[in-house]
C-alpha cells in the first residue's frame, strides 16, 4: 500500500520542508496536481512546481495533469522531473495518443476518471497503464469530502484488472483522511492520494503517520 501526499495542500512557502517531513515519515510518492482552470475550475502548478519539488526530494513525483489537451505539455513535465504522468479520459480527443507520450519518455502512465465517467474507458488501455487513478471528488479543490460512490467503483474496477490479469494500480483520490482510508483500499485500492489530511496540520510527519496507522500498517 503506497501514500502519495499532494502537495496541493502544502505550505509553499515551506515547499521543502514540508516534502522533507512526508519523506522522513515514510511517503512513498509525492504527488503534484496540475490545474488549468479550464478542465477544472481552479488553477495550481506547472513545471515550475515540479522542479522544485523534485529539488526537494528523491522520492518519485507523480504528476496528475488535470489540464485540456495534456499531450501539447506532457515534454514539459518531464523535463521538470516528473516519473509518473497520469492524464484524465475527459480531457482529450485522443487520450491513447496521451499514455503513448508519457510511455515514450520512459514514465510510469496514469489513466484518470472523473466520477460519473464509465469505467469501461479502461477495457482497452489496461495494457497501455502503470496507474488507474479513481477521482473520489469531483477534481478541482482540495479539501472536499469522499463520495460513496467510489468505493463501488473501486470495487468494479479491482474486478477489471483482474478479470485482465493486468499489472496496474490502483489509485484514488480525493477525500482520503483516517476515516477513509481503510474502506478505499478494502475496495481495490492500491496508492491513496492524501492532500489535506497530511499537509492540512502543523506536523506533516505526525499527519502521515496517523494515516498509515489507521490502514494497520
Amino acid at each position: 500500500m503506497l501514500i502519495a501526499p499532494s502537495v496541493l495542500a502544502a505550505d509553499l512557502g515551506h515547499l521543502a520542508r514540508d516534502v522533507g517531513a512526508v519523506e522522513a515519515a515514510g511517503a512513498d510518492w509525492i504527488h503534484v496536481d496540475v490545474m488549468d482552470g479550464h478542465f477544472v475550475p481552479n488553477l495550481s502548478f506547472g513545471p515550475v512546481l515540479v522542479a522544485a519539488v523534485r529539488r526537494a526530494t528523491t522520492l518519485p513525483i507523480d504528476v496528475h495533469l488535470m489540464i485540456d489537451a495534456p499531450e501539447d505539455t506532457i515534454d514539459a513535465y518531464v523535463d521538470a522531473g516528473a516519473d509518473a504522468i497520469t492524464v484524465h479520459a475527459e480531457a482529450t480527443p485522443h487520450p491513447h495518443r496521451a499514455l503513448q507520450r508519457v510511455r515514450d519518455a520512459g514514465l510510469r502512465v496514469g489513466l484518470a476518471v472523473n466520477p460519473l465517467t464509465p469505467l469501461h474507458v479502461f477495457d482497452d488501455a489496461w495494457p497501455d497503464l502503470d496507474l488507474a487513478l479513481v477521482m473520489s471528488v469531483n477534481p478541482g479543490f482540495g479539501g472536499q469530502s469522499f463520495l460513496a460512490s467510489a468505493t463501488r467503483r473501486l470495487e468494479r474496477l479491482r474486478a477489471a484488472r483482474d478479470a485482465a490479469g493486468a499489472e496496474c494500480r490502483i489509485q484514488v483520490d480525493g477525500g482520503i483522511d483516517v476515516s477513509t482510508a481503510r474502506g478505499a483500499v478494502d475496495a481495490g485500492a492500491d496508492v491513496l492520494v492524501a492532500g489535506s489530511a497530511v499537509f492540512g496540520g502543523n506536523d506533516p510527519g505526525a499527519r502521515l503517520r496517523a494515516l498509515r496507522g489507521s490502514l494497520g500498517t
